[in-house]
């Protein structure tokens, strides 16, 4: 395992693990945007944990690879869903937001196959 890999993995589950606790709390500015795209509050909760966990699945991986690269495809997915979320709330100035949870995850997925 690269140190590099480690970190990257370490911090994408840091930066997850606080979005997800971020919804969970219902802090405004992971709530504001929600309501404008439309996302129904039932669904946060479920939301939150989803992230929660993928960001301990992260951290997990470290340990067990094979749920690593479980947790990263179901962020990855997730995160792709809040993309097309926001593109189909027409909010294109907001876009980035999703992308800027997505690319971590993705470089933590690639380098744990080169690890």
């Amino acid at each position: 395992m690269s140190v590099a890999y480690t970190v990257v993995a370490v911090v994408s589950a840091l930066w997850v693990g606080f979005s997800g606790f971020s919804l969970l709390r219902r802090a405004d500015f992971v709530t504001a945007p929600l309501i404008q795209y439309g996302v129904p509050r039932s669904a946060w909760t479920l939301l939150g944990l989803a992230k929660s966990a993928g960001a301990v699945g992260l951290l997990v991986g470290l340990a067990v690879p094979a749920i690593g690269i479980a947790a990263a495809v179901c962020l990855i997915l997730y995160f792709l869903g809040a993309v097309v979320t926001v593109l189909r709330a027409r909010s294109y100035n907001t876009v980035a937001f999703p992308v800027l949870y997505l690319a971590p995850v993705v470089a933590t997925l690639a380098l744990g196959f080169t690890a």
